[in-house]
């Protein structure tokens, strides 16, 4: 991990939730330029902000540092959704997947 993978993370994560730079500067109560400085390498978030961000982004820090899962916002949010389901429809959800995945 460095600080080019953070940018480009950041940047990643963000267009997949679909907010500007500046949208999420100042959806986070920061400066207009908070996350371009990041992006762009001038600046690196605290521990603070870069959990904030992640809480912002609607994923884990794990989430964050893990590149192989595309859009883990949405795989967040189907999880939790699948914890409101009973067994037989959580059964049913897996069967769904499995036959999605043979194609």
């Amino acid at each position: 991990m460095n600080k080019s993978f953070i940018q480009k993370r950041i940047t990643e994560l963000r267009m997949e939730k679909g907010v500007s730079e500046y949208k999420m500067s100042t959806d986070m109560g920061r400066s207009k330029n908070y996350i371009q400085a990041i992006t762009s390498g001038r600046a690196l978030p605290s521990m603070t902000e870069f959990l904030y961000m992640c809480e912002y982004l609607k994923i884990t820090p794990s989430d964050f540092f893990n590149e192989e899962v595309d859009n883990p916002a949405l795989i967040n949010e189907a999880i939790t959704a699948l914890k409101t389901l009973s067994n037989d429809d959580i059964a049913l959800v897996l069967n769904n997947i499995k036959r999605l995945q043979q194609k």
